[in-house]
């Protein structure tokens, strides 16, 4: 692949001047470990399963409107701000 060292090790330079070709040797199967100043920084890797694969859609449940939900418990008289104070220990 011309602009792309043969070596598994690349510079960020060279990930950003030749990102289209290392990602397109990526979606082909390569692994790149990324250095920066020398230093390995990251793995870019294909992504072994698709990341959503195991998720559905499915339609929103109408059958109860937000009218008919419990309110949640704790102060109804207490703020927003009053909330976040008591989360921050500063209440």
């Amino acid at each position: 692949m011309p602009g792309v060292s043969n070596r598994n090790t690349i510079s960020h330079r060279e990930l950003r001047n030749n990102s289209g070709e290392i990602l397109r040797a990526v979606a082909d199967g390569a692994s790149f470990v990324i250095t920066n100043h020398g230093l390995a920084v990251a793995v870019l890797a294909p992504i072994a399963a698709p990341v959503y694969g195991g998720l559905s859609v499915q339609r929103a449940d109408r059958s109860r409107q937000m009218r008919e939900l419990e309110p949640a418990e704790g102060r109804p008289d207490e703020t927003t701000a009053e909330s976040l104070n008591v989360l921050r220990g500063e209440g």
